[in-house]
């Protein structure tokens, strides 16, 4: 399978080369990162940096076996280093090895030394990891592929709807391209990585106890992607479903999941105050074709998939993604903050019922602010108007950027 250019990665990758931070590359299991740097590699060779310039580590590939400690990974890195160059250094799943930050924090000491690193679990970048490097890293999390992305890569007698309708059915792992449009491969392909990532990421970096509260938990939130929940919320209902954990237990194994990046939190977001509310969040998938592999769809389920396929590509433009909380029950779907940049969205299949526009444009009516209003929907007519300054744009159009 060729690989995919992942252009605005290896854009980031590229501004910050040579800089003195070191580079951290995080994301779910199979979306790309190890790519990601077999890419950037190439990219350096062609732009004049020799190959014994680079060094490049894989540690979930067994010919690095015998890398067991951050003393083997210093060492290893150490034997290869160009004295009188600048050494290009890439660690793949840097996690695997206990305390690596040491070696990390060793090798950056050299002026000579360009690192980056890339992890599969939020691990990586925990408390003692940041309090270590800190001000010495640079982060991007890494997603599967956008709707734009997905795309480039497919067939260009496709329509973008027809092309749009594969992506939410398949999702977005860069793999799923080279089995499209074997719906019997593809639900291989996500039961494998779901117990790959399940066992390794979650259970055995967590040491969980109770596998069938935590598969339990990761069915229930796929079943209920953009629904408001805490963790009294999902405990009532395993407990209704002859299934017992506590409060406590519930969120450490949240946490688990978050950490893993199978799943995102959205936080609720006072848009009076510009407060952040640390309870009752809505949880979003990594990918909604894993999601269609591993639990039954319903009906009610396609605004939500709608609302999942946004969150994650607002995530990808830089965003930090809240639910907005008005007064009363009025929510936005989305207010998404970077800097002083503010945006808030509603997401619906369609407004051209004339009920369904009033009530999506009700929550705008609320907000007292300036910043920029969207309506995303699906409708092809009347997909662009403007509503007294609230913009309703066709949303496969927003996700292509057109």
């Amino acid at each position: 399978m060729e690989m995919i250019h992942r252009n605005e990665y290896i854009d980031w990758l590229r501004q910050w080369q040579d800089k003195p931070v070191i580079k951290v590359i995080t994301g779910v299991r199979r979306c790309g990162k190890s790519t990601l740097l077999t890419l950037f590699k190439n990219d350096l060779i062609k732009r004049g940096i020799l190959p014994e310039q680079v060094i490049s580590l894989n540690l979930e590939d067994l010919k690095y076996d015998y890398i067991k400690t951050y003393l083997d990974l210093n060492q290893e890195v150490e034997k290869k280093l160009c004295t009188d160059k600048m050494n290009y250094i890439f660690i793949d799943e840097v996690q695997n090895i206990d305390s690596f930050e040491k070696a990390i924090n060793s090798i950056h000491l050299k002026d000579n030394c360009d690192i980056y690193i890339t992890g599969s679990n939020a691990y990586i970048l925990s408390s003692e990891l940041a309090t270590l490097l800190t001000g010495r890293y640079i982060k991007i999390e890494m997603l599967p592929l956008s709707f734009k992305e997905y795309v480039s890569i497919n067939r260009i007698d496709l329509t973008k709807e027809t092309l749009f309708n594969n992506y939410l059915e398949f999702g977005s792992f860069p793999y799923i391209s080279a089995l499209e449009p074997d719906k019997k491969l593809i639900q291989q392909y996500h039961e494998g990585l779901y117990s790959t990532l399940f066992i390794k990421d979650i259970i055995q970096r967590n040491g969980i106890n109770d596998v069938t509260l935590l598969e339990r938990l990761t069915k229930f939130l796929m079943q209920n992607i953009g629904c408001k929940t805490s963790s009294k919320k999902i405990s009532d209902s395993l407990k209704a479903g002859g299934l017992s954990g506590d409060q406590k237990t519930i969120d450490k194994y949240l946490v688990s999941l978050l950490d893993s990046y199978l799943f995102y939190e959205a936080q609720r977001f006072g848009v009076k105050g510009r407060q952040i509310f640390s309870t009752l969040s809505k949880y979003y998938v990594v990918d909604i074709g894993l999601k269609h592999s591993l639990v039954k769809q319903t009906q009610r389920d396609f605004g939500y998939v709608l609302e999942n396929i946004v969150y994650l590509e607002l995530r990808r433009r830089g965003f930090n993604v809240y639910v907005g909380q008005l007064d009363g029950d009025l929510e936005i779907d989305f207010v998404c903050v970077k800097g002083d940049e503010t945006i808030y969205y509603q997401v619906s299949a369609t407004t051209l019922d004339e009920s369904t526009l009033e009530r999506e444009l009700k929550p705008f009516a609320r907000v007292k602010d300036n910043f920029p209003k969207y309506l995303l929907t699906l409708d092809t007519i009347q997909r662009e108007v403007n509503y007294d300054g609230i913009q309703k744009m066709n949303l496969i159009d927003w996700l292509l950027g057109i």
